[in-house]
C-alpha cells in the first residue's frame, strides 16, 4: 500500500512521526510541495497520513509550504481525499473539518500533546513525563495497527490506549476525543464516552 504522510515540519509534533516512521513504501511531504502537487500526489497514493497542528478549516501548513496560506490540507483538497477510506486526520479538531466534508478516516476533537495545551484545560498539576507517556503510546499504538483495515486499527487503539487511560489523565482526555468517520453508519462510528 502506498502511503502519503502530510506532517509540515514542526518540533511540537515531531512525537507523530512514530505514527509512520516504520511504514515500508511511503513518502513524507514536510514542507515545499505546492498544493498542486500535493492534490497529484494525494491522488496517487493509497492511505493518506495527516497529521499536525489544525483547527475545524484544515492542516495548519506552519509556514512550510510556499503557496499555500494558513492551511496545507483545507476545503481544496476534499475532492481528492474523498475516495481514500484507510485516512488518518491527527490533528486538532479535524473531526469538525472530516464530518463537515463526509469523510472517512480516524480522526480526532481536541488533543493535549504540551504542557500549555494541559493548562488551557485545566490540567494545572500534570508533570510533562505524563504528557510526553500520552503522545508516545499513542503514537506507538496507531503504528502497531497501521496494516490492518482502519475499524480494526481504531478498536485496537481504543482498547490499548483505553488502558493506559485508565491511570493517565491527559491520556483520559484525548482516548474520549477519538473518533472513526465513515460514510455509512456502522457498529464503529461513534463517539467514545466511556473507556473500555
Amino acid at each position: 500500500m502506498k502511503t502519503l504522510v502530510v506532517h509540515p515540519d514542526d518540533r511540537s509534533t515531531d512525537f507523530l512521526k512514530g505514527i509512520y516512521s516504520d511504514l515500508q513504501d511511503k513518502t513524507v511531504i514536510t514542507n515545499g510541495v505546492s498544493k498542486t502537487q500535493l492534490r497529484k500526489d494525494i491522488e496517487n497514493h493509497d492511505r493518506i497520513i495527516c497529521c499536525g497542528h489544525g483547527s475545524p478549516m484544515g492542516l495548519l501548513s506552519v509556514g512550510q509550504f510556499p503557496d499555500s496560506g494558513l492551511y496545507i490540507i483545507d476545503d481544496s483538497m476534499v475532492e481528492s481525499l474523498r475516495n481514500k477510506s484507510n485516512t488518518l486526520y491527527i490533528w486538532c479538531y479535524s473531526n469538525e473539518f472530516v464530518q463537515r466534508h463526509g469523510l472517512t478516516g480516524l480522526n480526532c476533537q481536541m488533543l493535549i500533546s504540551s504542557v500549555d495545551e494541559a493548562w488551557m484545560y485545566g490540567f494545572w498539576d500534570v508533570e510533562w513525563d505524563t504528557i510526553r507517556e500520552s503522545n508516545e503510546s499513542f503514537s506507538s499504538i496507531v503504528a502497531k495497527y497501521m496494516n490492518e483495515p482502519i475499524e480494526i486499527m481504531y478498536i485496537e487503539v481504543l482498547k490499548e490506549y483505553g488502558e493506559l487511560a485508565k491511570a493517565n489523565p491527559i491520556a483520559t482526555f484525548n482516548f474520549k476525543r477519538l473518533y472513526l468517520s465513515q460514510p455509512q453508519p456502522s457498529a464503529y462510528s461513534h463517539k467514545v464516552g466511556k473507556i473500555l
